[in-house]
């Protein structure tokens, strides 16, 4: 009306575009409390269809084709749960409140494309990046969830040149057109898929940490064992049941979180053994251990992740392995004939590593009858412990001067 009546009108639109910026700042904060409701509500489990009305209603609100999961027939399910066609329906709503607002700007169709795009990026890298790390920082978020936020998040990413089609439909600005903003919020699907990962190996070590907190040795025992310890057997089952949920996740995350698994549990057995606290053990400790690490091997043999090539997860263990083999067949002759040299029947076995054991080993020796199957004579197996550990010293400080 100002404009109809000669009145110059410019520093008013100049105003209005200034409050654009504020007006998106405050779409930002309402869709972060829209994003957050969602993901709060969501049950992290692939949603469920039962007739062809329902299977199309999904399809209608995302994007999603899979030739495969057409065929099958219903009852079926969707990979991903809930939040992933509800989140790729608020980011439509938001760009259409954008839309709105510019309407009536007497902005170029470029301009208001150029608009809509920086604010989308805004609202993915962001709002919707930070309502995502927040839920895969939460302390109580299991790894089903985890494992479920990487599948949305896979499926959330593939989406987006749909959303620029979506906005290039609107705006009826071409994508090729110069200067032409892109949507670059498939970084924000990736960093969370990423940090989901990392909290799923995090997770998994920690769960881990807790069976091996259960561990109860005794270290003096005399007597063989025949079987794996409870602790660890119970351990075992759980990681066969968290990897029987992982064969839906994408790539390579599947085997990496069961190769950092077993090298993590590796590890710890290995300080379980050697701890400063142990100041003895006995070869029947041993032996009870030996049975423990059998089960692991058991574990890495059987396959729990598919595309390891044969033994790949088995060497996780290897350290324990030839290092226990050396002390249950009392093999010294062998390991320090042979140090030093590429193919060496106990390359992993470390020298360091191989006499704290032995320190542990002479201490009971003075007690116990173990020893009796190697010497008949008590004192010629403390000699024959003595001479090993002289031996290992000459070798620890011949290598490291």
């Amino acid at each position: 009306t100002l404009q109809v009546y000669g009145f110059p009108v410019n520093q008013l639109f100049d105003m209005l575009l200034e409050i654009r910026d504020q007006y998106s700042e405050t779409l930002l904060k309402k869709w972060a409390g829209i994003f957050r409701n969602i993901l709060d509500s969501d049950n992290y489990s692939p949603i469920p269809v039962t007739s062809e009305d329902m299977y199309k209603k999904v399809v209608g609100q995302f994007p999603f084709q899979d030739t495969e999961l057409e065929k099958q027939p219903f009852p079926k399910k969707f990979p991903f749960s809930e939040f992933v066609p509800k989140v790729y329906n608020q980011i439509k709503e938001f760009i259409y409140a954008c839309l709105k607002f510019s309407e009536d700007l007497h902005l170029s169709s470029t301009e208001v494309d150029d608009m809509i795009r920086k604010s989308t990026n805004l609202l993915l890298t962001r709002t919707l990046s930070n309502s995502l790390q927040n839920v895969i920082k939460r302390k109580n978020i299991g790894l089903t969830e985890l494992v479920q936020i990487i599948i949305n998040t896979t499926h959330l990413e593939k989406s987006c040149k749909y959303l620029e089609e979506f906005i290039t439909n609107i705006t009826n600005v071409l994508p090729e057109t110069v200067h032409t903003t892109k949507l670059y919020g498939t970084t924000t699907f990736k960093d969370a898929r990423h940090a989901a990962e990392e909290e799923i190996y995090t997770n998994l070590n920690q769960k881990i940490d807790q069976f091996l907190q259960l561990a109860d040795y005794d270290w003096m025992t005399g007597d063989l064992g025949n079987k794996a310890s409870d602790y660890l057997v119970d351990l075992i089952a759980f990681l066969r049941s968290t990897f029987a949920v992982f064969t839906h996740l994408p790539g390579k995350v599947a085997q990496t979180a069961c190769m950092s698994a077993c090298k993590h549990l590796a590890t710890s057995l290995m300080q379980l053994l050697l701890e400063a606290e142990v100041r003895q053990l006995t070869l029947g400790a041993l032996q009870q251990f030996n049975l423990d690490v059998r089960e692991c091997e058991q574990f890495a043999r059987s396959g729990p992740v598919p595309g390891f090539q044969e033994d790949t997860l088995q060497l996780a263990f290897i350290d324990l392995r030839q290092l226990l083999d050396l002390f249950i067949q009392w093999d010294w002759s062998t390991y320090l004939a042979d140090y030093g040299q590429p193919n060496c029947k106990y390359l992993r076995v470390n020298p360091v590593t191989a006499l704290t054991l032995l320190e542990k080993m002479r201490d009971t020796s003075r007690k116990n009858n173990m020893f009796a199957q190697f010497r008949k004579n008590e004192r010629d197996k403390q000699k024959l412990i003595d001479t090993v550990a002289k031996q290992l010293r000459g070798l620890i400080s011949s290598h490291h001067s």
